[in-house]
């Protein structure tokens, strides 16, 4: 599907934090992004937001879906859609060291992705080893760049065949050499700075790169524009996670306090939620096209939802304003890319290209715009994650008959729910590997972990989190340190000002530590979101 180009106009993303703004102009924007990158920093007050905008370009339609609409229902002998023909994006390079194997899960298959030094590509495999089924993502590379299973020490190279066993006797026969010896090897190829998997290793697609390619999105290639990126596992499954993300009437509330919405003329609520006219265009087996009083988007099945602004940024204060006929040079995106991962689970990934401001990625550490970013999915984590299971408790069929959605704000949801249950039947194919249940909700502390879901998996983030507790510590020492210098220090052999400035330093220095404890767990494992008292 053609990736929709855009009307100028302005749109309020979901997942940017933002202040309130006047008629004509934003307020200068902070980027905590998802890796949402923030356009702009502002201020309110005292507290920090942030702000970002989307749009697209109208295209001519066939079909029309505004809700309210009649009961969406699988619809059995219709095009089917098969996931297991799909490209599906696995992890950002920036986020992926090349020092040892990462295991990941895509659409309910074990895999491992490792950096083949000999071949000098990302290679991606069964994450099993075909000895005694070890995982080989606990493995290792070893010296001559083979994957290494750490169990028998088994080694493989870049095209899954084993290399060496080593308890096989030198001069008895080459047993590595047969084929119940070798890794299933998915194809994979890295585009947009992403690693992408074909979830299909039988030989036949070994070069389906040649006849298919994953959804290419042109800005993303535009080396004018900035693109950091994000990624983030969540708790709730693929379908909950899509339609969250096409939804922009619930920003007001779920993340009332953190992001910016249009003042409506009439405010009914403290919140200012207002009617959006949207309506979904041209939905077939490869997604549909949003249509919005704002601007347009585009759901590229079964990954990507993407929607794309023109603004005019104020050189003055580096604020953005929409305009009628913006200049085309000024332009900003927003790409969230969604994968299924198991019942229950999915994984987020996310980028803001922008081609203006862009040095201010430059010199703001990226673990800096995740913090906001992760706050934004918190906020409505617990509500989806309970969601969910209602859905699954009526049937993912019977969705439309359960939840009343009559106006046009819900038009892109209900459009998905039409594609998911017309062309996927309701359900995603995970080959028999589940069935069906979603696990069991864990404590809240857990669910909202944000350390094993996304520090982790992001070098930034993971890197500022170890040097932060590791000056938390340094600040702890000194404050020890310098009780114990006045304790043992004979009283004549020092000042009273002397020793009084040292209590003092060791006194601030205890209390710099307990504070950046609190930070580091607020932002880096868990920070709990009360919508009561906002």
């Amino acid at each position: 599907m053609d990736v929709l180009k855009a009307s100028p106009t302005i749109v309020y993303s979901p997942y940017i934090p933002t202040t309130t703004r006047n008629k004509t102009q934003f307020s200068k924007p902070i980027f905590h992004n998802l890796n949402l990158q923030l356009p702009c920093f502002t201020r309110n007050g005292s507290k920090s937001r942030l702000f970002t905008t989307l749009s697209s370009s109208p295209i001519s339609t066939t079909e029309s879906i505004e809700p309210p609409m009649p009961e969406v229902e699988a619809e059995v002998g219709k095009e089917r859609f098969d996931w297991y023909s799909q490209w599906y994006p696995v992890m950002p390079v920036c986020d992926l060291d090349k020092r040892v194997p990462h295991g990941k899960k895509v659409l309910g298959l074990d895999l491992v992705v490792w950096w083949d030094k000999n071949e000098n590509e990302w290679k991606v495999f069964d994450d099993t080893c075909p000895h005694r089924l070890a995982p080989l993502s606990e493995g290792r590379i070893d010296q001559w760049g083979r994957l290494q299973c750490v169990y028998h020490g088994w080694c493989f190279g870049g095209n899954g065949d084993c290399k060496i066993i080593p308890q096989a006797p030198l001069d008895g026969p080459p047993v590595h050499t047969f084929k119940k010896a070798c890794v299933a090897v998915y194809p994979s190829v890295v585009q947009h700075d992403i690693v992408w998997v074909w979830p299909n290793a039988d030989p036949q697609y070994k070069d389906i790169i040649t006849k298919k390619k994953p959804p290419y999105i042109p800005v993303l290639d535009d080396p004018s524009f900035s693109k950091l990126m994000g990624n983030r596992d969540i708790p709730y499954g693929y379908e909950v996670l899509v339609e969250n993300l096409m939804d922009p009437a619930h920003v007001p509330y779920a993340h009332y306090g953190i992001m910016r919405t249009r003042t409506p003329t009439v405010k009914v609520d403290r919140e200012g939620g207002r009617p959006l006219d949207m309506k979904v265009k041209k939905l077939d087996i490869n997604g549909f096209l949003g249509k919005q009083d704002w601007g347009s988007s585009n759901f590229i099945a079964p990954c990507i939802f993407h929607a794309f602004a023109d603004v005019e940024v104020d050189q003055e204060n580096g604020s953005a304003t929409s305009v009628k006929a913006p200049p085309p040079n000024r332009r900003l995106s927003l790409i969230f890319m969604c994968v299924p991962v198991s019942p229950g689970n999915s994984r987020l990934i996310w980028t803001f290209p922008r081609n203006f401001g862009v040095w201010i990625d430059k010199i703001v550490p990226r673990w800096i715009f995740h913090i906001g970013q992760n706050l934004i999915l918190d906020s409505d984590l617990y509500l989806l994650h309970v969601e969910e299971r209602k859905i699954m408790e009526i049937g993912a069929t019977n969705w439309q008959k359960a939840c009343f959605v009559p106006t046009k704000s819900d038009a892109l949801v209900v459009g998905f729910r039409r594609w998911f249950n017309k062309y996927a039947g309701g359900e995603i194919d995970w080959k028999g590997k589940y069935s069906g249940a979603l696990p069991p909700s864990p404590p809240r502390e857990q669910l909202m972990d944000r350390y094993w879901s996304h520090v982790v998996n992001c070098k930034s983030c993971n890197t500022a989190h170890t040097g932060l507790k590791a000056l938390e510590v340094i600040l702890q020492i000194m404050s020890v340190v310098l009780i114990g210098i006045v304790a043992v220090t004979k009283q004549n052999m020092i000042s009273m000002v002397v020793k009084t400035t040292m209590v003092s330093m060791a006194i601030v220095c205890f209390a710099a530590s307990k504070w950046l404890a609190h930070f580091i767990y607020k932002n880096f494992h868990y920070h709990d979101y009360n919508h009561a008292f906002v």
